[in-house]
């Protein structure tokens, strides 16, 4: 992680004591009722951190809004036709609070006691406050419990609490659930108050809003005034402006305060491990550079200078850092598989599409083939300084075209954590300095990864060589940094890398979407048909490489042979779309597009009159990507192969062998459909730029009077060439 974020989430390895107060909205669903599953999985948190020595203190909110639930269910059950057709009364929330305390606990008591946890209730009002003996008496008491290794939980005694407005004592922080919390955390000594909510933490403005953005460190000096705060909440008393007045209290009290969302799976986790969850308020956060302000500029920097170590290295030493990272990946394959299984499982819980799912998981076998495909790479020929053309200008003046890294790279990537891997290593046989941002869903993957290969570079390079930008609200701040950023490489969503090319000056290399074409001409061998047109569907859909749309000629359609792909197709779990034609003629639902990458088990059929037509589809509808023609035809093959403008073409061969390290690349840092450096799967060769050297002996130009030039190519000539060596050919 980068400096800031050490900086300011650094004291939590120090902490101890924690009050964890969980807001209403965590307690219940929309409807009022208890939302189990949020609630079983907070409990499962506590009881972890309980037994790894953590005093936890709950403040737990929700009593009224399920004692209102359940008590309008009563009323209804009691009440006759007539009674319903009257003007209901506002339920007494005295009442709602001591009918909806009884069932909280039991609820809490329940879960708990599933876990092999004892809890204890405690009900205080805010006149009890007023009393010094009743402060003592509560420290004792807490002390007490969490000696027994019992979790206190707390909440305001609302059924008897006599206040009729907001009462202030002489903390000023004693109104609700959240500024209980920050009482309780000064008055019992605690490390840290957490404050978990319905959303991620506070934003610049409303969190529905796209343009909002996150504020992880929150400074009174530079924030208050310039936020607006939404409605309260839907369920309690408070919302996120009583959270923030509790914080801040609470923060410049002295009592490092953390909101975030109890949603998320974990969240308490992370931050004790001092991830960005959320927001922070500390006493000091001011005295903090701003995070966002400087940080990117000075990775890419580091990115830059580290990489300029790495390039000053002999070929050898550059070749035993990669030797070093494959050993390192291997060794610590259970750990990585461990934290990869995390995100898959929270991927899962989340909801997300199967095809991300898919390219989250690392399969069994894939650290050992990554680190085989690192072990390649390592062993190819150096590709930095390699002398590209040689040509004698003048009579001892010798230039050469030489390989060169870019310098530093910004990959931007969803979802495959493998991609991590294969950027890293293809970035450090380049040269190249690198700067990586995963998707959040595959968070635990890429940071053990991150720390795996950084801890095999050596520090005479550095292991600032490979930056992890841990925040998208990063990404901003780095696009504009184009004089220490030479180029970005998006791999992801059509709206992600259409969003980063209108954000940045910086080149941007990569390509939208895969909308992969396999034509089956008239002429194919309808054996080999299947065989391709499987495996460039089922073998991996999620991939950019697979097959989205086959095209078939029309007289095919009816005939034996296709219909078998088709119905093998089915067979395998594919859902048939089909275009306008082969909706029509072969009785499939249409499709909603034909430029849609389906990323899954789905694809387009239609019907074309002959190779011609296949092709103005493609250009058409197509990606540029890979595209591929099946005929025993050579001549209707070598019109698709020249003539067909992607960057990939093939004949006779799966849409799936369009990848880096089948081309023989070693990895690939991503495929490129643009015309411009780099096109198709991009290996180390993508990633080099040109040098131009010149050795001369004191030549001058002074108008071109004095030099003969000879333009002579001795590119394949030894490396021991002297260019004097003509001069008695001359004379």
């Amino acid at each position: 992680m980068n400096d800031g974020v050490d900086r300011s989430r650094a004291f939590v390895k120090d902490v101890k004591r924690i009050v964890m107060k969980v807001g209403t909205a965590v307690v219940t669903r929309s409807d009022g009722r208890l939302a189990l599953g949020r609630l079983g999985a907070l409990c499962e948190q506590i009881k972890e951190l309980n037994t790894q020595g953590y005093d936890i203190i709950v403040v737990s909110s929700g009593a009224v809004g399920i004692g209102r639930q359940r008590l309008r269910y009563r009323r209804l059950v009691n009440s006759s036709f007539a009674d319903l057709q009257k003007p209901q009364v506002e339920l007494d929330g005295k009442a709602c609070a001591a009918v909806g305390q009884n069932s909280l606990m039991a609820l809490y008591d329940t879960l708990f006691s599933q876990l092999d946890v004892t809890s204890a209730q405690l009900l205080v009002t805010d006149s009890d406050f007023r009393d010094k003996d009743f402060r003592k008496q509560l420290n004792d008491t807490v002390e007490s419990l969490i000696n027994l290794r019992v979790v206190p939980i707390f909440n305001e005694n609302d059924a008897v609490s006599t206040r009729k407005a907001p009462y202030e004592d002489s903390s000023g922080i004693f109104w609700d659930n959240d500024s209980l919390s920050a009482l309780l955390a000064l008055e019992l000594k605690a490390d840290l108050l957490i404050l978990l909510s319905d959303v991620e933490g506070l934003y610049s403005g409303p969190p529905s809003d796209p343009r909002s953005k996150l504020i992880h460190t929150y400074v009174k000096e530079k924030h208050q005034g310039e936020i607006t705060f939404g409605d309260k909440s839907r369920v309690g008393r408070g919302g996120m402006t009583a959270k923030v007045k509790a914080a801040v209290n609470a923060a410049y009290a002295g009592i490092p305060v953390v909101i975030t969302s109890g949603y998320a799976p974990e969240n308490i986790t992370k931050v004790l491990q001092g991830e960005r969850v959320g927001t922070l308020f500390h006493q000091d956060a001011h005295l903090w550079t701003p995070f966002k302000e400087v940080s990117a500029r000075k990775m890419a920097v580091a990115a830059r200078e580290s990489s300029r170590r790495l390039q000053a290295l002999t070929s050898q030493e550059r070749k035993k850092i990669l030797l070093d990272i494959a050993d390192a990946l291997e060794a610590n394959e259970k750990l990585i598989i461990i934290e990869n299984e995390a995100d898959v499982d929270a991927a899962q819980i989340a909801g997300l599409e199967t095809s991300l799912v898919a390219r989250l998981a690392l399969k069994p076998g894939k650290i050992k083939s990554l680190a085989n495909s690192i072990r390649v790479l390592a062993n190819m020929e150096d590709p930095i300084g390699q002398v590209l053309k040689r040509t004698e200008l003048a009579d001892g003046l010798l230039l050469e075209k030489t390989s060169s890294p870019l310098g530093v790279l910004l990959i931007i990537f969803e979802s495959r954590p493998d991609a991590l891997v294969q950027i890293a290593s293809l970035a450090i046989r380049s040269g190249n300095g690198l700067l990586l941002k995963g998707g959040k869903e595959a968070k635990r993957s890429n940071e053990i990864l991150h720390k795996v290969i950084t801890a095999a570079i050596p520090e005479t390079v550095g292991g600032r060589l490979i930056g992890l930008v841990t925040s998208r609200d990063e990404i901003p701040d780095l696009l504009k940094h184009d004089d220490v950023i030479d180029l970005v490489i998006p791999r992801g969503s059509n709206a992600l890398v259409s969003q980063i090319k209108a954000s940045t000056k910086i080149p941007v290399l990569g390509h939208a979407d895969g909308i992969c074409h396999v034509y089956v001409d008239k002429s194919a061998n309808m054996e080999m048909a299947k065989r391709i047109v499987l495996d460039a569907k089922v073998d991996y859909p999620a991939a950019c490489n697979a097959m989205e749309t086959l095209l078939v000629h029309k007289d095919l359609v009816h005939a034996d042979g296709f219909n078998e792909i088709t119905v093998e197709l089915r067979t395998e779990g594919v859902n048939l779309y089909g275009g306008p034609r082969a909706s029509k003629e072969m009785n499939l639902p249409e499709a909603y597009s034909f430029h849609h990458e389906y990323n899954s088990m789905a694809c387009t059929i239609e019907i074309v009159d002959d190779v011609y037509a296949a092709i103005d589809h493609i250009h058409q509808h197509g990606s540029a990507h890979t595209d591929c023609i099946i005929a025993e035809d050579h001549e209707v093959a070598e019109v698709f192969l020249h003539q067909v403008d992607s960057a990939a073409v093939f004949h006779n061969a799966s849409t799936r062998f369009s990848d880096g390290a089948r081309f023989g690349l070693g990895a690939e840092v991503g495929i490129s459909t643009g015309r411009i450096h780099a096109r198709g799967p991009v290996g180390v060769e993508g990633l080099l730029t040109t040098r131009w050297i010149l050795r001369g002996s004191g030549q001058v130009v002074d108008g071109d009077k004095g030099v003969i030039y000879t333009h002579k190519d001795v590119t394949h000539q030894a490396n021991g060439y002297a260019p004097h060596s003509h001069k008695k050919e001359g004379k």
